[in-house]
């Protein structure tokens, strides 16, 4: 799955085209790696979003397609968070 597919599908970030906008800024890495929106994600990638003065790290769990709401946590661990 792409990366600004799983971004919007798991719910971190509500719409892909802000997805997209994010990755393409070069604030999103994929296992330590600055990553574009087209990266294909595998199960235990690690993910980190920086933004403002924070971060996010999380590790995916599962890839599906479609997804519920309140099943959308389930696809992804988180590791770090560093809000201020």
């Amino acid at each position: 799955m792409r990366l600004d597919k799983f971004l919007k599908v798991s719910r971190i970030i509500k719409r892909r085209t802000v997805a997209n906008d994010v990755c393409s800024a070069g604030r999103v890495t994929v296992n330590g790696k600055e990553s574009k929106p087209g990266v294909k994600l595998k199960v235990g990638d690690i993910v980190t979003i920086v933004f403002g003065n924070g971060k996010v790290s999380f590790k995916v769990l599962s890839l599906p397609d479609n997804v519920r709401k309140e099943n959308a946590a389930d696809m992804y661990e988180i590791l770090e968070d560093d809000q201020e």
